[in-house]
């Protein structure tokens, strides 16, 4: 299928060339008929990506701050190539269609393959010929409304969701700032409310548009009209709300409203422009200045918009779903009208000439659509994460591995740890062939292929004999089952961590082990692989007493809205990386743990699990997301036998004992072992050798990483079978 896609770094827009995403539980697969271009904030987006890197950073300062911090984290090699990978990346545009549903996936019952959906969100109603939607994303259009006009329901529902935080009563009289596209929607929807509204746009074409669809009087902003039509039409008291529909620079917006808006009177902000608030205009008015958060009640909630989870009605009347809904029937019933916002129609195939056309002002326009085909013939197959494999009889041997090159790889799942911290190394290794790459995101699909030189996005991964190794890199809920298939196809598999989330779904990667006699098994535990560790660990020597390690993990905050939040399907934090630092204290004391006992803060932000191991030794994570961003996220102490080791961070290490020894500090580096690890595997698969880290202490780090939630739950210490 086709998608318009741009690159960040370059400017460069196409229309590309992708696979068609999969249907997935919880949502439907959608083709489209009309996608609306955002005229604000997607050709800021266009203009953006057109800047130099300065400029790009002058504009983006939240994402500059970012870059520092995880340059204090995790060094500046990994932060660069965290950095460029998303720049040099294809990112989508679009954000508002209507489309026809061709595919309903798992859970869903309230549409239909056929029916016609309105469909929202920057991630879900892209410019693409098919979009997978998640049900709290799309509504049903009603019948007898144009597709070309409830392609506008996204940008209806952010004006709905704008006027609904002004809170309009019969009779007032509102002043909108900016006659944009929101801005016109804005006027009609407070005209229909039964409000009086004078517009505010510097160019008189929008002017003349707004007061046909229902503005009593529009004017250019330094105007004396305007203040003269507010004054007539308030008494003289000034306007009850004003919504600040405009972008750009100019804190002309801000100053306008506190002039014209009465005594304590309301201002929206739903645009992007500056708010530099003139303190005494405002305190002395005391006006009530708010913010509009783009479609409503559920943005940014990950359990909304992904999981499906509705809110109560009764709690919130209005949610995204809802106004999308409550927007396309006012449209149905003639209470707004979009027709004459429409300034050109393009054809899908025109798209990037569009886009070049809107930045260089050759096409001047409120609202723009691309059209889609009407009949694309049959739809192309959706991606499959994992085919169906037959299972192979019990007792079979372990596959015989050629030694042969190159390596014939595919990757399931391409995302940012994926492109930055694996696939970097894998491309630049000899006898290794990027061969397949299946993801469940077309665009992830497609920026691997681009960069890394796999060949094609293949449905059957698992049945091409010619396919050596699977690297499973996908959210946490899939890892188990995607490996137990891969195992049962013969492959070689490295997944990244964590293997499992619950017990059952480690006993079905075991059982898939049993079944298939295929046991080659890596979990990404990277860290045992760490140079620098490894040195420190050579230089601490052999031990003859018991041990006390102490490992401190400053894990930070999320970003609100990460996937690593939705617990409820992808397991707790520390069930997704705490094997890291399990597996670590396992290999630096050569033993699995016996028990597991954990405890936690009040608020479960901060947990200390406590490892006991077979000679008596003991380890202790302290896992902390409440810590200072600008401390080391790892160090690790190990004490025994008179000496002691210690590791900065991955950039120094130094061993007390009867010779001291200290490394060189790497100020520019972090090696957390990625690299190496990769190479043993290879060569293991490359050779038939063993794998890099026995199934049994995969398993074991596994086992004790599910338990800290078990010992959380019944805080007592939970005892571990001996796996070795």
């Amino acid at each position: 299928m086709k998608q318009v896609v741009q690159n960040y770094k370059s400017g460069e827009l196409a229309v590309l060339d992708v696979p068609v995403p999969g249907c997935k539980p919880g949502g439907v697969l959608v083709r489209t008929a009309y996608s609306l271009i955002s005229t604000g904030t997607e050709l800021m987006k266009v203009s953006e990506a057109g800047m130099s890197m300065l400029g790009k950073a002058r504009s983006r300062p939240d994402q500059v701050a970012k870059v520092v911090q995880s340059v204090a984290t995790n060094g500046v090699p990994a932060t660069y190539r965290k950095v460029m990978g998303k720049l040099d990346s294809y990112t989508p545009l679009g954000y508002s269609l209507c489309g026809v549903v061709e595919q309903v996936g798992h859970g869903i019952d309230d549409v239909a393959v056929g029916d016609v959906v309105a469909c929202a969100g920057n991630e879900h109603a892209l410019h693409a010929e098919l979009n997978w939607v998640p049900k709290n994303l799309y509504a049903r259009v009603p019948d007898g409304l144009a597709s070309r006009h409830a392609a506008f329901g996204t940008v209806g529902s952010i004006a709905m969701q704008g006027v609904r935080r002004g809170e309009p009563q019969l009779g007032e009289v509102a002043l909108v700032i900016g006659l944009g596209l929101i801005g016109q929607l804005v006027v009609q929807l407070l005209v229909a409310s039964g409000v009086r509204v004078v517009g505010v746009d510097p160019d008189p074409t929008r002017c003349e548009l707004a007061e046909r669809l229902g503005a009593a009087a529009c004017g250019d902003p330094a105007s004396a009209a305007v203040e003269a039509a507010v004054a007539e039409l308030t008494d003289g008291h000034g306007v009850d709300q004003v919504y600040l529909a405009a972008g750009g620079g100019s804190n002309q917006p801000v100053e306008l409203a506190a002039r014209l808006c009465r005594d304590r009177g309301r201002v929206v902000d739903i645009g992007k422009c500056r708010l530099d608030l003139p303190w005494n205009a405002y305190y002395e008015k005391e006006l009530d200045v708010r913010f509009s958060r783009s479609y409503g009640p559920g943005r940014y909630d990950p359990s909304y918009e992904l999981e499906g989870r509705d809110y109560p009605i009764g709690y919130v009347r209005w949610t995204e779903r809802r106004n999308l809904a409550c927007f396309l029937d006012l449209l149905a019933r003639g209470s707004v009208d979009v027709e004459p916002l429409v300034s050109h129609i393009a054809d899908f195939d025109d798209a990037v000439e569009t886009y070049q056309s809107l930045k260089d002002g050759g096409l001047k326009a409120v609202a723009v659509l691309f059209r889609y085909p009407e009949h694309a013939g049959e739809a192309e197959a959706p991606a499959v994460a994992v085919p169906a494999v037959k299972p192979r009889s019990s007792g079979v041997p372990t596959p015989a591995w050629s030694a042969k090159a190159p390596v014939r790889l595919a990757f399931v799942g391409a995302g940012n740890y994926a492109t930055s911290m694996l696939l970097p190394h894998l491309a630049q290794r000899d006898g290794v062939e990027l061969s397949t790459v299946v993801t469940t995101t077309a665009l992830s699909a497609a920026n691997a292929q681009r960069k890394f030189g796999f060949a094609e996005d293949l449905d059957a991964v698992l049945g091409d004999k010619s396919i050596d190794a699977v690297f499973v890199v996908t959210r946490h809920s899939s890892h188990a089952e995607l490996t137990r298939r891969a195992l049962l196809a013969g492959k070689a598999v490295f997944v990244e961590k964590p293997l499992a989330l619950t017990e059952d779904d480690l006993a079905g990667v075991l059982a898939a082990v049993e079944e298939s006699g295929n046991d080659r098994l890596q979990v990404g535990f990277n860290r045992r692989f760490a140079p620098l560790l490894n040195e420190a660990k050579k230089r601490f020597g052999a031990r003859t007493g018991p041990a006390n390690l102490r490992y401190l993990v400053n894990a930070g905050r999320l970003q609100h809205g990460s996937w690593y939040l939705q617990q409820g399907t992808e397991g707790s934090r520390f069930a997704g990386e705490g094997g890291h630092f399990i597996d670590t204290a396992s290999w630096l004391l050569e033993a699995d743990p016996v028990s597991v006992y954990a405890v936690a803060t009040s608020d479960n932000e901060d947990l200390q699990v406590v490892l006991r191991y077979p000679d008596g030794s003991t380890a202790t994570i302290s896992y902390v997301t409440t810590g200072a961003p600008g401390f080391p996220k790892e160090t690790l102490d190990l004490v025994a036998d008179g000496k002691v080791l210690r590791l900065d961070d991955f950039v120094r290490a130094s061993v007390y004992g009867p010779k001291r020894w200290v490394s060189s500090r790497l100020p520019k580096a972090r090696d957390k072992g990625q690299n190496a690890e990769l190479a043993a595997f290879i060569k293991a698969v490359r050779t038939g050798g063993p794998m890099p880290v026995p199934l049994e202490s995969l398993v074991a780090t596994t086992a004790a990483t599910l338990a800290v939630q078990a010992g959380l739950a019944g805080g007592a210490p939970v005892t571990l079978a001996r796996t070795r």
